[in-house]
């Protein structure tokens, strides 16, 4: 089992920062957008790992952030995983080159439009719509999403899209 952050970075345009992977060799997440992080290093913290992670990709050094969920990840081609889901609006810094992909600010509005995870769009929902921290649990089968779990109740992905 693997443990991660993810990050949605804000700016004053209503835009998120997002990657686009298209550099790493073996990417379970090639060719498509996500937020800013990665796994966690021995010892670290969620909020270091987050930390780290932003400033290795980004250049950026975060001020603020906000833990909003824990993700889990179930998969039958993948390992498990705990991902700690933040969103920020306060950094310093000036946006660098990412060796992992590109890297672009995009419209919150468009972001399910582009090619994104199933399960991406349901977070990213309930980032938009609620401040309750949530536990959300991400069943996939063959990269298809099969069952979703928001606070242990089942839900039908199609209720949140």
């Amino acid at each position: 089992m693997k443990n991660t952050t993810l990050c949605y970075i804000e700016n004053d345009n209503n835009d998120y920062l997002m990657l686009y992977r298209n550099k790493k060799k073996n990417d379970a997440n090639a060719g498509k957008w996500i937020g800013i992080g990665g796994k966690f290093c021995e010892n670290e913290s969620p909020d270091e790992c987050l930390l780290r992670e932003v400033y290795e990709e980004t250049g950026l050094t975060l001020l603020s952030w906000k833990l909003r969920g824990i993700v889990t990840f179930v998969s039958d081609c993948y390992e498990t995983e705990y991902m700690f889901l933040y969103t920020a609006s306060d950094w310093v810094g000036e946006l660098t080159a990412c060796d992992e992909g590109d890297l672009s600010w995009k419209k919150k509005c468009e972001i399910e439009n582009l090619p994104i995870w199933e399960g991406d769009k349901i977070f990213l929902k309930l980032l938009r719509e609620q401040n309750d921290f949530f536990s959300l649990k991400l069943s996939y089968e063959n990269e298809k999403l099969v069952l979703v779990l928001l606070n242990g109740k089942r839900i039908i992905s199609e209720d949140l899209q």
